[in-house]
């Protein structure tokens, strides 16, 4: 069984321009990394011109679609009945994106049955990662 889910979005980018530009965007979870998830946008559709991934908490996504969540460089929140907002901080800019609320629940619905919610430290590898740190000091 993959132990990996990737999922492509549509997301609204929001700007001065009263039309919000829709990019692509890719969730990706690893179990192998269960707290994490992360959101891909493509090169074509960022400022520098190479990809840009986001990594923040599966915690902070699943509570974002219900009430504001995140006072860091990731935030999360619910706009409306169908949409949730990502705002992605950096000392570039702030991006602020539009996503569906239902692509987001299915993605997490798809990561829930690979790592349920609570349990992720039982698929956490301690001695390895320990192993690693190790090797590398």
């Amino acid at each position: 069984m993959s132990t990996v889910i990737e999922q492509s979005v549509e997301a609204r980018l929001v700007a001065a321009a009263p039309r919000m530009a829709d990019i692509p965007a890719t969730l990706h979870y690893d179990g192998g990394d269960p707290f994490a998830v992360r959101m891909t946008f493509p090169a074509p559709a960022t400022l520098e011109g190479v990809d840009v991934c986001w990594t923040f908490a599966r915690d902070l996504l699943a509570a974002g679609m219900e009430a504001p969540e995140g006072d860091g460089d990731v935030r999360v929140r619910p706009y409306g009945y169908d949409r949730t907002v990502l705002e992605f901080h950096a000392p570039e800019g702030t991006a602020v994106v539009h996503v569906r609320s239902g692509e987001l629940r299915r993605f997490l619905e798809a990561t829930s049955e690979l790592v349920p919610a609570g349990l992720e430290h039982l698929h956490l590898d301690l001695d390895h990662d320990l192993a690693e740190l190790m090797r590398d000091a």
